[in-house]
């Protein structure tokens, strides 16, 4: 069983660096960037649940639902991820899902 605890912090900084900021950050690309990692996430989590054997189904891609829902978008996403990396074989889901939340918070400069 994975530990998720990288995870789930460095996405609520993010998320609660969101919710803080002020509509021009959101405007400006932090709350795209919010979304397109909750969507990266959302499908990585989907991907991993999937049965084994299936065949792989296009993901289901988390709707815009504005830029004042997306810290919370961000929080759905990484609770799918994290329930569905704690029986993954490798850690490797897990450390390239922390660095895709670092390099989304970066490139949001909130």
């Amino acid at each position: 069983m994975l530990d998720t605890t990288r995870l789930t912090a460095a996405a609520d900084r993010f998320a609660d660096r969101l919710r803080a900021a002020p509509q021009s950050a959101l405007r400006r690309g932090a709350a795209a960037e919010g979304l397109a990692l909750a969507r990266e996430l959302s499908a990585t989590a989907q991907r991993l649940e999937a049965p084994e054997g299936a065949p792989p189904a296009p993901p289901r891609i988390m709707p815009d639902a504005g830029a004042f829902a997306v810290a919370d978008q961000l929080a759905v996403a990484v609770g799918d991820l994290t329930e569905a990396l704690r029986t993954a074989p490798s850690a490797a889901e897990l450390d390239e899902a922390v660095r895709a939340v670092e390099r989304a918070a970066a490139r949001a400069r909130l």
